[in-house]
């Protein structure tokens, strides 16, 4: 018998559908949340891992030590080979820190263990996960929230749909489908009810 091992969660969703705020309502639960766009920030501030390699390929972005990750965002929208360069120097060095987040997990006990991954479709690492949680809002919702946002415009937002694998297509994907295009308490009631079931799960599939 080794040490019980955490149902491992995917918790992810298109541009503006609510994942931040769902991610959150797992965190109010207890839950161990693993954020991968705040493990970017991390890489890409001063001293961080990924400065030194993302500036050697990216040199207008590097800012007073760090990566501006507005800057950057310039230099590889709608550039896919760029975009595929920056993957392939973060996505290694973001996984390293996952792995240790759930060696952490396992050591407290804790059953379950959410990573929030805004690209998990589009990185094609669904198949890792036990579990995926697709987070999703009528599209008319999404585009308000999504153009709310400082310094987002149409053009803007469509590039960013354009790279992202549809919400029809990621809701398909789905273990369970979190809907955000209700009252925040309909929200929170189906991620109570998502987290109950999985308690259960992970309990039952948790030797290794």
């Amino acid at each position: 018998m080794g040490k019980a091992v955490p149902c491992r969660v995917a918790l992810t969703g298109s541009i503006a559908m609510g994942k931040s705020t769902v991610a959150q309502m797992f965190r109010d639960a207890g839950i161990p949340v693993f954020d991968a766009d705040a493990e970017v920030h991390k890489l890409y501030s001063a001293g961080g891992q990924a400065v030194p390699h993302v500036a050697e390929f990216f040199p207008d972005s590097l800012k007073h030590g760090s990566i501006d990750r507005a800057a950057l965002s310039k230099l590889v929208l709608g550039n896919q080979t760029a975009m595929k360069r920056l993957e392939e120097i973060v996505h290694p060095l973001v996984l390293e820190a996952q792995v240790a987040f759930m060696d952490k997990a396992a050591g407290s006990g804790k059953k379950i263990v959410v990573f929030d991954i805004p690209l998990l479709f589009e990185a094609d690492r669904q198949l890792e996960f036990d579990v995926v949680l697709v987070v999703s809002a009528p599209v008319e919702v999404q585009r308000q929230r999504a153009l709310a946002r400082p310094g987002m415009d149409d053009y803007k937002l469509d590039a960013i749909l354009a790279r992202q694998v549809s919400d029809e297509q990621k809701r398909k994907g789905a273990t369970y489908i979190i809907s955000t295009g209700v009252p925040i308490e309909d929200t929170r009631t189906q991620v109570l009810d998502i987290i109950d079931r999985l308690q259960e799960w992970g309990g039952a599939n948790s030797n290794a």
